[in-house]
């Protein structure tokens, strides 16, 4: 088993920074893909951004590239996601995912073993 914690949320004015972090503990080196998702209020859970365990393989949806940026720190057992330039639309509940598996459809929900608790992240505007 895997435990993912996310922390880093926080109510941020429009056009600010935040830095998410999720801390994978357990069989953690099993691990070879993980990501981020959000879920606004009365929306479904959506990809927001993947990346490899060695830092590869970066991919990010059309909502958010240009402004967010993944990356992960495999041997401590972290991933990270810079959000700069932040909108109200970015209001959502942050939730780290990880996958076993290699080869995965990066946003779908599916694809996914293990997830977190989530992390609340409010854009005033």
């Amino acid at each position: 088993q895997v435990q993912l914690v996310e922390s880093g949320g926080g109510l941020v004015q429009e056009g600010g920074s935040l830095r998410l972090s999720c801390e994978a503990s357990g069989q953690s080196s099993t691990i070879e893909v993980m990501a981020w998702f959000r879920q606004a209020p009365g929306k479904d859970r959506e990809f927001v951004s993947g990346i490899r365990k060695t830092g590869t393989g970066r991919y990010y949806s059309d909502s958010v590239k240009g402004r967010f940026t993944t990356s992960i720190d495999y041997a401590r057992g972290m991933l990270y996601l810079q959000m700069a330039n932040l909108i109200p639309e970015d209001t959502a509940v942050y939730y780290c995912a990880a996958s076993p598996r290699y080869a995965v459809s990066w946003s779908s929900r599916g694809a996914y073993d293990y997830w977190g608790q989530g992390t609340q992240v409010t854009v005033s505007s």
